[in-house]
């Protein structure tokens, strides 16, 4: 029974020009050639396998010698004046000769002797060089018919002696209704997903898809269904990759390392999976915009499947699997553990992280950014203007209670008019200080009573104005601010360093010493020396308040800009250097400088070291000033954020030490 059956690439080989299948340029071609008589004396057939090469020079061998119809094309051969020779087992130099010799003798019947010569590119150099005199001056009966997968290994002598004709890959949908056609002349009932799935597997080769049918129609008999084909074929249905997709869109880890258990148990080979799944999430990708579905290469009903897979994704989400997929093809061709591998490969699709949610992320962080320096004295922005540090509290004095019932204080707080007051205060108190003498007795009018003050001492307080207590309660902020306190961080730094070592002082101690062991000589002397302090610390941060107002503009400070650099350049880490060198002044308010920067890195760079960059523009420009950020990117095309793909080469150019590591070493970014 093997004898009388003849496989279906055999069977339903083309005999005529028109059963060829998607080389309708190459046929019509030949065709007029023929009708017009302007035949050549060589022809080139170029193309992947199965697309009808050998077939072709067949046909075209059948028309110009007018062949009866009954002769099949493999009998071809048989004729006298149709030759046909294998160069992948006929490439010497000898087997050129014979040809040359087979050449000579004229047809015996008809007007031509035609040669095909199968796998040309098989031939060695020699032979070639043999065969390249016949070709340039055959006998007029001769015709050459070369036939190659390959054509870049023909020499080039030999291609500029012939018509040089390039077979094109038969699409899927060509595939399929040449497939159709045969199982319905052999009575073969297959459903439209089976057909595609075949298509698609033949890879663009019409003889391939006929092997698979074959194949197909062993395993499942006349009745062919799709779910009977994958296991025929040993192949990876839709549906397993639809479902690998879905755990990656879930990040269900113990869903993909399921799947993969059991494909494998399944025998499914690892690399023709990973082959399949690049080429799925290319059509997700294409699915993603709904106008060019006409790129994938499905029935209809997939395309759907594929239309709603895309809604789980963003194109730069499916760009990274792609990335990440292809880089596991090559990697694990060569690993001792390719499953391990491979569940590496599908953990990490599972794990990464979607580009939505960075990008939310990133908007939130804006929107909070935008709301901290949101100006001061704007009841909508919810912060009120002692929270946000603006000057318009500056001047106004805070009211602190003392313990005692009906007694207030204006405290400094952190202005220089308070600080003047409170200088002015002590030095009354200590032109005043020849009151204060040695306590004898039970007399003692510095003696504590249960509140912690007499009587005598709030008097004391009414008439110089300054009450010690009062004093040490107000100043307890400043203190903090001049420890760097986190929560009167953004108020301490209008104090100058003269401020911070004044608010230093041990104000507890004084009181102990004077209370409790009676001395108050040395609470006057103390009192004297804090009084000069702070008198100097308010004339020296009134200097500098008057300082800033007059002059000082950013023109001034753009001057002096390259000589901050320079400085920085010898005081700071290099990587902070490089950040300072591309942000742009964009504005000086007041002994505030606002700096304009391209990414979040830089502005943190900035904010981390603010103070120290504070300290050193100072030496340069005689000011103490506060650095503000402001991030300014460049919006990509679109209006759309920059993929993460743009943003590590923008990052590059702004740095030369991470740009001559990629240079050198090929660094990419990872995902």
């Amino acid at each position: 029974m093997s004898g009388n059956y003849r496989a279906l690439t055999r069977k339903y080989r083309p005999q005529t020009f028109e059963d060829i299948v998607s080389q309708e340029h190459v046929s019509s071609t030949l065709k007029n050639a023929i009708a017009s008589k302007r035949l050549s004396h060589a022809y080139m057939f170029c193309g992947p396998r199965g697309v009808g090469k050998t077939t072709m020079a067949r046909v075209l061998a059948r028309a110009i010698n007018e062949v009866d119809e009954t002769v099949d094309g493999e009998m071809l051969s048989q004729t006298l004046n149709i030759v046909e020779i294998d160069a992948a087992s006929n490439n010497k130099v000898e087997d050129v000769h014979h040809l040359r010799e087979v050449v000579r003798v004229p047809p015996q019947n008809g007007n031509f002797k035609i040669f095909i010569i199968d796998e040309v590119h098989m031939l060695s150099k020699q032979a070639f060089n043999a065969l390249l005199k016949t070709l340039e001056e055959p006998p007029p009966y001769a015709i050459f018919i070369f036939a190659t997968t390959e054509p870049h290994k023909i020499l080039p002598t030999i291609l500029s002696r012939v018509q040089r004709f390039d077979f094109r890959r038969i699409s899927v949908d060509e595939i399929v209704v040449r497939l159709k056609e045969i199982s319905e002349k052999e009575g073969i009932s297959i459903d439209n997903e089976s057909l595609h799935t075949i298509a698609r597997r033949a890879d663009g080769a019409l003889r391939d898809a006929l092997g698979l049918m074959d194949q197909a129609i062993a395993f499942c008999g006349l009745t062919i269904e799709y779910k009977e084909l994958v296991n025929a074929l040993n192949m990876v249905g839709n549906d397993q990759l639809f479902e690998f997709t879905e755990a990656v869109a879930g990040q269900n880890a113990a869903a993909a390392l399921t799947l993969i258990d059991r494909l494998l148990k399944e025998g499914v080979d690892i690399q023709e999976f990973l082959v399949s799944l690049t080429e799925h999430i290319r059509n997700i990708y294409v699915a993603s915009g709904s106008d060019q579905m006409y790129l994938v290469e499905a029935t209809q009903e997939t395309k759907e499947r594929y239309r709603g897979a895309a809604k789980s994704f963003t194109e730069s989400d499916l760009m990274r699997m792609l990335h990440t997929v292809s880089e596991a093809q090559i990697r694990i061709r060569d690993v001792q553990q390719p499953r391990v591998h491979f569940e590496i490969m599908a953990l990490k699709l599972v794990h990464m992280s979607r580009n939505r949610t960075l990008e939310e992320l990133l908007d939130a962080a804006e929107a909070l950014k935008k709301k901290s320096v949101s100006p001061a004295g704007n009841p909508e922005s919810g912060l009120n203007r002692a929270e946000s540090g603006s000057a318009g509290d500056a001047d106004m004095p805070i009211q602190t209670q003392t313990n005692q019932p009906g007694v207030q204080v204006s405290s400094p707080a952190s202005t220089d008019s308070g600080w003047i007051q409170a200088a002015e205060a002590a030095e009354r108190t200590e032109q005043q200080g020849d009151r204060f003498t040695e306590p004898s007795g039970e007399g003692n009018p510095l003696h504590r009573d249960a509140h912690g003050i007499r009587n005598e001492e709030i008097s004391r307080s009414d008439k110089t104005g300054f009450s010690d207590r009062a004093e040490r309660q107000t100043d307890e902020p400043n203190r903090k601010r001049a420890a760097g306190s986190p929560e009167m961080h953004s108020e301490g730094r209008e104090l100058t360093d003269q401020q911070a070592r004044t608010e230093d002082l041990n104000e507890t101690e004084l009181e102990e010493d004077l209370i409790l062991n009676g001395r108050p000589a040395l609470f006057k002397e103390r009192v004297r020396t804090q009084a000069v302090s702070r008198k100097s610390a308010g004339e020296q941060s009134q200097s500098a308040k008057e300082e800033v107002r007059k002059v000082r503009s950013l023109e001034e400070v753009e001057v002096l800009w390259k000589d901050y650099l320079s400085l920085l350049e010898r005081s700071v880490s290099k990587m902070l250097f490089h950040q300072m060198e591309d942000v742009r002044l964009k504005e000086l308010r007041g002994n505030e400088l606002v700096l304009s920067v391209h990414d979040p890195f830089a502005a943190n760079m900035v904010e981390e070291n603010k103070l120290e960059l504070a300290s050193l523009l100072k030496s340069i420009i005689g000011i103490q000033v506060r650095f503000r950020c402001l991030e300014e990117r460049k919006e990509s095309v679109g209006s759309q954020a920059m993929s993460p793909y743009d943003r590590f080469r923008e990052i590059q150019k702004n740095d030369p030490h991470l740009k001559t590591i990629v240079e050198l070493f090929g660094a990419e970014l990872q995902y």
